[in-house]
């Protein structure tokens, strides 16, 4: 056989492995975007992707050896691009559906994980393993040099693995997402197909049928979305999304929680990153971000500027805190995602021409790059505090971590610098925390570690904090946080932590945190759960079916009893509404109860004060006011630490009438009228209180100074109700007259 003749011999073979190869790597980058979507971006994940992929194609291979011995090769091919075609359908659909599954929370979080991964992907990695077996049958029939012919075979189906790699990775997933990227390979998959076999009509049935079928999930309008997601082509449309993308390092999405006022949050993956309130930026809504701002106020007394690093730029929602309060200041962000930062300029409040400066570099590369800079004889950069925020409690850019790293980050510190981070761990493991605080230690003198009082057997959010000098971090005030319990962490806590990690050092060659986390991420199968029967219970008491919902609610509290709080206040609550009374009065008991076994206890006045209008109208007076008066104290309680909270003064206002101390309630009454003058709800319990207490002329005056309020505001239905509140208030003047 002549070389030309050998070579286009194998040309054919040898492309087709190459294809096929590539699709397989294509899928398999895939199905660790589409998997993070519902699991987040873990140790896990990955380890469950890369097994099942290379599962599928291990008996594929053993598969397609047998297909290769007993059919024609080229219409084998033909037939097995075919189904690997329908299998990319069955991808898309099968992922929408098992990520809704309750069924595989029951498992322990890797296998969770890894049976999401397996249904959805081993099938289609099966299919396209059966290939290169036959295409090599194909190839020897030829009559090809037997190992050449092999060694060509297996060469170009590990080019094709590669190619698949670099064109998924490099561009296809931040170019068109992933969810179009199947259907391509699919819609690929199946021309393959018809140049095997041209004339075997089956595959143009289903080629119409595959046309339909990607239309319904990927156009653009609404029909096509509604059509799609009915058969689960597709994730339902949801209006609160107002902004989503792929980048080449994660899916990227806004989302509208409520549009008055217009709260909105940042999804990267599976994870919530950030939460705003638009048009209200020192408004912040999380623990950490919370306590970054308050320790920068503390240390930052008399100055107008600051100069600050953010390592990870998240939704830019304290860059932008830091630039609204210290408008002067340095502001840099280190933000390796251009993707993240379009998203918050779109959708989350960041403008587009920000003094904010966005370096687009992973954070540990530019602290390098300013240091080698230095050394080099540029001018020194150093900034007063350095905040982290690019780590989470599924993946950590172990590079930020390490004792390397924690001298790189003192050298740009200025003297009196601070550095903060924020991690996600579990106290009564705490095998994360307590290796960051004792790697940091072997840096900075004084380490501070603050969390917010929950349970220890809880995850939660720790900031850690970092310092030449000592710092006074006691009795911080945390703004838009009423009733956040701060634990500030002493020595012997630290210690412990530092003690259940081994007292690891964290070295750029030993840096073990995905195993560290290992803990964090088992927990969330728990939370996985939690959020499918709360979301379930919503949906149902929405539509009114509330036994329905109240079984599913108690579901919530056997699979977490940390949930029981929330899902016994909902039980009780939708009894009520059916009048079974003493069944509502049992389920706020048991939050009570609840809430009392809890290490960290919350203040449940307004579960009192519920509970005691039910225990009244069940005629169980005594029962009744006690928790009328439990009531009081919890809200004197909430009061102290906010004491211009009107919702709390005028329930304060409420629960004291009750208890016939109506002097005090007509004085809470007030308060609360002071404070937010539109709400009518205020005038009218002050004048009702009045007008127990006899004080007729009093109830008059206020509420014609309501009526005259409303008036000018233009709120006509205000104005009715007080109007008729008037009348009676006068005609029970005329009869106490006469």
């Amino acid at each position: 056989m002549n070389r030309s003749k050998s070579f286009f011999s194998i040309l054919v073979p040898s492309a087709t492995v190459f294809f096929s190869s590539a699709c397989i790597m294509i899928l398999e980058l895939v199905a660790g975007r589409l998997i993070a979507r519902h699991l987040g971006s873990s140790l896990y994940t990955w380890t469950s992707v890369i097994s099942v992929v290379l599962a599928g194609i291990t008996i594929g291979n053993y598969i397609g050896g047998r297909i290769a011995d007993r059919f024609c090769a080229r219409k084998a091919i033909a037939v097995l691009f075919g189904i690997s075609s329908l299998a990319c359908v069955v991808i898309v659909v099968l992922n929408n559906v098992v990520g809704k599954w309750t069924l595989l929370s029951y498992f322990s979080w890797p296998w969770h994980v890894f049976s999401h991964v397996s249904l959805v992907f081993l099938i289609p990695s099966t299919l396209l393993g059966t290939i290169s077996p036959v295409v090599a049958k194909m190839a020897l029939e030829k009559g090809l040099p037997t190992g050449r012919t092999v060694g060509n075979i297996y060469a170009w189906g590990a080019a094709g693995s590669i190619a698949g790699t670099f064109l998924a990775g490099f561009y296809l997933i931040a170019a068109m997402g992933t969810t179009a990227i199947i259907w391509i390979v699919g819609f690929a998959l199946l021309l393959m197909a018809i140049l095997y076999w041209a004339r075997l009509w089956v595959l143009y049935i289903w080629g119409a049928i595959f046309t339909c079928l990607m239309t319904m999930g990927m156009a653009a309008p609404a029909w096509a979305e509604t059509a799609g997601s009915s058969i689960r082509l597709r994730e339902k449309p949801s209006a609160n999304i107002l902004y989503e993308d792929e980048s080449q390092y994660c899916y990227i999405a806004v989302r509208q929680l409520s549009k008055n006022p217009d709260r909105r949050e940042f999804v990267q993956d599976k994870l919530k990153h950030s939460e705003i309130i638009m048009g209200e930026i020192r408004n912040l809504q999380y623990f950490y971000q919370q306590i970054y701002a308050a320790v920068t106020h503390r240390l930052s007394q008399g100055k107008d500027k600051l100069s600050t690093l953010t390592l990870g730029g998240g939704g830019y929602v304290f860059p932008r805190y830091v630039q609204d309060v210290w408008p002067k200041s340095r502001i840099d962000v280190v933000e390796i995602d251009p993707g993240v930062t379009e998203a918050a300029i779109r959708a989350f409040g960041l403008e587009r021409d920000t003094q904010i400066n966005t370096i687009t570099l992973d954070a540990r590369n530019y602290v390098d790059e300013l240091l080698a800079r230095e050394n080099a004889g540029a001018e020194k950069t150093r900034y007063d505090f350095v905040y982290g925020d690019a780590i989470n409690g599924y993946s950590v850019p172990y590079q930020l971590v390490t004792r390397e790293f924690n001298d790189k980050i003192a050298g740009v510190l200025t003297d009196n610098g601070v550095y903060m981070i924020n991690l996600i761990d579990i106290f009564d493991s705490g095998l994360f925390v307590g290796a960051v605080v004792n790697t940091l230690k072997h840096t900075f003198p004084n380490v501070y570690v603050l969390s917010a009082n929950a349970m220890r057997g809880i995850r939660n959010t720790f900031v850690v904090i970092a310092a030449r000098q000592e710092i006074d971090l006691e009795n911080l005030t945390l703004q838009h946080s009423e009733g956040v319990d701060i634990w500030y962490l002493d020595d012997t806590e630290i210690n412990t932590l530092i003690q259940k990690s081994g007292a690891i050092i964290l070295t750029d060659d030993y840096v073990p945190v995905e195993n560290m986390l290992a803990p964090v991420v088992r927990q969330d199968a728990t939370g996985f759960l939690s959020e499918k029967y709360l979301e379930r219970a919503q949906k149902l008491r929405r539509r009114g079916k509330l036994d329905e919902s109240i079984a599913i609610y108690k579901k919530l509290v056997k699979a977490n009893p940390a949930m029981s709080i929330t899902a016994c206040s909902q039980i009780a609550l939708m009894s009520e509404k059916q009048g079974r009374l003493e069944e509502a009065a049992e389920a706020f008991q048991q939050v009570i109860q609840h809430n009392e076994q809890a290490k960290a206890k919350i203040n449940v006045a307004s579960i009192h004060l519920k509970l005691g209008f039910l225990l009244k109208e069940l005629k169980r007076s005594d029962e009744s006011r006690e928790h009328f008066r439990k009531a009081i104290s919890g809200f004197l309680i909430e009061l102290a630490e906010n004491p211009r909270s009107a919702d709390v003064i005028f329930l304060l206002g409420v629960t004291l009438s009750e208890i016939g101390q109506l002097g005090e309630a007509a004085k809470y009454f007030q308060q609360a009228v002071n404070l937010n003058v539109s709400d009518v709800d205020n005038h009218l319990k002050l004048a009702q209180t009045l007008l127990l207490q006899e004080r007729y002329d009093k109830a008059i005056e206020a509420l014609k100074k309501a009526i005259d309020f409303m008036n000018s505001i233009g709120d006509k239905k205000a104005i009715v109700k007080l109007q008729k509140f008037l009348e009676l208030a006068e005609f029970e003047k005329s009869k106490y007259k006469k």
